[in-house]
């Protein structure tokens, strides 16, 4: 499994290395595989890029910490309060429909060109995946189980910890899945809007002057971020959710 994915990576490279002169397209629209590899060293040298590529992630982090938070809580509220969820659901859904993106400007207004606008706008972004999937793993528990439950005189939180929140955590790890790679989405629209640090703020500059390799590299940069926010939210979970069948597997 490991060489094919390997043997595919090799033929992508040669394609991006002379697939593009070969069909006639300018390095400015496409550049070669080298050209992007020269701009990753020079971008190393001069921009500053790892400097701005930790500043994203930091940002990606404490944003998806955050949403994952806010997520779960409310989603464990809404699905054992059906009144609560008959009171806030307008409001959700309002919220939820609304484009999240779309308050990036908003929050900078707010809060300045500072790590708040990026930060919230990933967190609201990464809450609704989050909140959905543990609202409906909630609601989807047999209430008989609860019932029988309750008749051996097991109280509320023995019955969330013994039979809710591990019923919940199937959905919530599928649900963290998604919000891993909305995170990046979430910070670096933040960064683009109002920023003048991190990976979006080089995307930004590089699309400016034309330099489509360094967005390229800009590119490349945020989809490793996402990589590793996924892979360690598979790695959490398959730990924690060992006892599911085939769980062990490569997802």
């Amino acid at each position: 499994m490991m060489a094919g994915s390997l043997a595919l990576f090799v033929v992508f490279l040669a394609a991006w290395e002379w697939g593009p002169a070969l069909t006639g397209i300018p390095p400015f629209i496409i550049p070669p595989a080298s050209q992007v590899w020269n701009s990753f060293l020079r971008m190393l040298a001069n921009d500053q890029l790892m400097y701005h590529t930790a500043i994203t992630a930091f940002q990606v982090v404490i944003g998806f910490i955050l949403g994952m938070i806010l997520g779960m809580v409310v989603g464990f509220i809404l699905g054992m309060s059906p009144t609560a969820e008959f009171i806030l659901s307008p409001y959700i859904l309002a919220l939820q429909i609304a484009p999240k993106v779309a308050f990036a400007p908003l929050f900078v207004i707010w809060f300045g060109y500072t790590v708040y606008p990026k930060i919230l706008v990933a967190v609201l972004i990464v809450f609704f995946p989050v909140m959905i999937n543990v609202l409906g793993a909630v609601r989807a528990i047999d209430p008989d189980i609860v019932r029988l439950a309750k008749s051996f005189n097991a109280s509320r939180t023995q019955v969330f910890w013994k039979i809710e929140f591990p019923a919940s955590l199937p959905p919530f790890f599928a649900g963290l899945r998604i919000a891993a790679t909305l995170a990046v989405i979430g910070v670096v629209v933040g960064e683009i809007v109002g920023g003048n640090t991190g990976l979006g703020y080089l995307l930004t500059y590089g699309e400016g002057s034309g330099n489509t390799a360094m967005v390229f590299v800009t590119i490349i940069m945020l989809t490793i971020i996402g990589i590793l926010l996924y892979g360690a939210i598979v790695m959490i979970e398959n730990r924690v959710l060992h006892w599911l069948p085939g769980r062990m597997r490569p997802a």
